[in-house]
């Protein structure tokens, strides 16, 4: 049983009132409901499944499950066909595909693990650019794991403090800081973070987050988008937040249209005025505790260019890059003797190779899509990107071997390469990165892996085994096998 703190009950009864927050309080001791939102551009069509028990009716692709799977030992996990994501925070999906329409640049400030960024990448129109980025370095590299799995090339994986995006003035459309907070809405689903808070944390998390806004609203253009979410309840970190957006920068509250039996609630402070948020809590939502709110940024003295997006419902579409560079723009690397071995079998590796700009950099050849090399190239003046595009290849010796990166893409060429379909067990121990042994008839060189038709990963079969490719700091560390093969859903390609 969950022995919730004696502020924390005693603010949540001045906010909630006492009915309410009783109703609370039992909730947070059930059980954490249990969800996933698919990829559609590896799954397709997804038909249910035995584990599937109902869709979440904000979020488009997404379902509860009727029980905990054990992910870690799905295949189709690590192929980045779904992501195990709390329903609550799926909201932001709606959020995009009510207010941007068209093509944009998006920073998603405070991205890791990946949850919002893959949701993001998802809901963004065909054009848009997505920046995830994530300021401490563990983080951010699962996070760079987790938007390669997702397989998108129009993504840039950086890790950077906010203040480090200062001078970036009128570059993003739309900003999501999901900022860090004192974390009250995981108290049923992470026992550490009731043993954390406290009414110290919560003063340095509200003046924490107020300083990540001003770090980054001059990157937003006017009348950009600003969505800002919390998973905490307390009103220092949420409503008092956004009437302090209100009124030191000017920011219009947005509204988002929402379905009653949805059980999403609104401001609960009771100050009058009520401002457009949306609080989810777990007694009435089928969710963790979560809270958001959409602000625009004024449009004031703006010139027409910076008036380009304007974060309303609209059918007009934008260019990104007018400045567009010429496609198959080549940039050559050289190692440390002054030679770089040709990549140029690299290139029918990807789909629409002459739509990328190819370099090589630190022995690993990459592709960035032509209309944001250039956008690219400006961000690594500031920031350190840990990821953009697709990384082909890298360099071992003289050979180029094909880069865990292109497997997960989906501008890969699966043609190009000899694949071979393999069972659950072998898939198992591939994601292991333990050796796997291929049927006699499989062609020697690199090898494409795939199972259930999605690819894997890369192996270099050599006869009488092939060499693991799998990024060996990705690898299943755990020992255990469970009973039987997780099932989250049947899949229609």
């Amino acid at each position: 049983m969950i022995q919730l703190p004696v502020d924390f009950t005693e603010n949540m009864c001045r906010l909630l009132g006492e009915e309410e927050y009783n109703a609370l309080a039992e909730a947070l001791q059930g059980e954490s409901p249990v969800s996933v939102r698919v990829n559609p551009w590896k799954w397709g069509e997804c038909k249910d499944s035995v584990a599937v028990n109902e869709p979440i009716p904000w979020a488009s692709g997404a379902m509860y499950l009727s029980e905990r799977q054990p992910f870690t030992f799905d295949p189709l996990f690590h192929a980045g066909c779904y992501y195990v994501q709390e329903a609550s925070s799926m909201f932001v999906q709606h959020v995009l595909h009510h207010y941007v329409p068209c093509a944009c640049r998006m920073l998603d400030l405070c991205a890791a693990p990946g949850g919002k960024s893959t949701l993001a990448r998802t809901a963004l129109p065909e054009g848009s650019l997505l920046v995830s980025n994530e300021i401490i370095r563990t983080r951010a590299q699962v996070l760079a794991e987790n938007m390669v799995k997702w397989g998108h090339p129009d993504v840039v994986v950086t890790q950077s403090a906010p203040a480090d995006f200062t001078p970036l003035t009128h570059f993003f459309d739309v900003i999501l800081a999901d900022v860090p907070c004192s974390g009250e809405g995981m108290f049923r689903k992470d026992a550490e973070s009731v043993e954390e808070w406290s009414m110290a944390n919560v003063d340095i998390c509200w003046q924490r987050q107020r300083s990540i806004v001003s770090d980054v609203w001059d990157c937003l253009k006017p009348g950009g988008l600003f969505i800002y979410s919390t998973c905490t309840y307390n009103a220092w970190e949420d409503e008092e937040n956004i009437r302090w957006m209100v009124q030191h920068f000017g920011a219009e509250p947005l509204q988002v249209p929402i379905e009653k039996e949805w059980g999403i609630r609104g401001d609960m402070t009771g100050k009058g005025n009520d401002l457009p948020v949306y609080r989810f809590l777990p007694s009435h939502v089928k969710g963790e505790g979560f809270f958001l709110a959409v602000m625009r940024k004024p449009i004031g003295d703006a010139s027409e260019d910076e008036r380009a997006f304007v974060a309303e419902p609209t059918t007009e579409i934008h260019e990104n890059n007018p400045k567009r560079q010429k496609k198959g723009k080549d940039s050559k690397g050289k190692d440390a003797k002054g030679m770089t071995p040709s990549y140029d079998a690299c290139r029918q590796w990807l789909s629409d190779a002459e739509e990328f700009v190819w370099s090589v950099t630190d022995d690993t050849v990459s592709a960035v899509p032509v209309q944001w090399s250039g956008v690219v190239d400006l961000l690594k003046k500031h920031l350190v990107v840990l990821h953009t595009g697709v990384s082909v290849a890298s360099l071992k010796g003289k050979d180029w071997i094909p880069h865990h990166s292109l497997a997960m893409s989906l501008r890969l060429r699966q043609s190009a390469f000899p694949c071979a379909e393999v069972d659950y067990d072998t898939a198992i121990a591939y994601l292991r990165h333990e050796a796997v042994t291929l049927d006699m008839s499989v062609s020697r060189g690199y090898v494409l892996l795939t199972y259930q038709g999605i690819p894997l990963g890369f192996v270099k079969n050599i006869g009488n085994r092939a060499n693991n490719l799998y990024p060996v700091e990705w690898r299943i560390r755990s020992g255990y096998l469970p009973e039987k093969i997780p099932v989250i859903l049947h899949c229609v390609k």
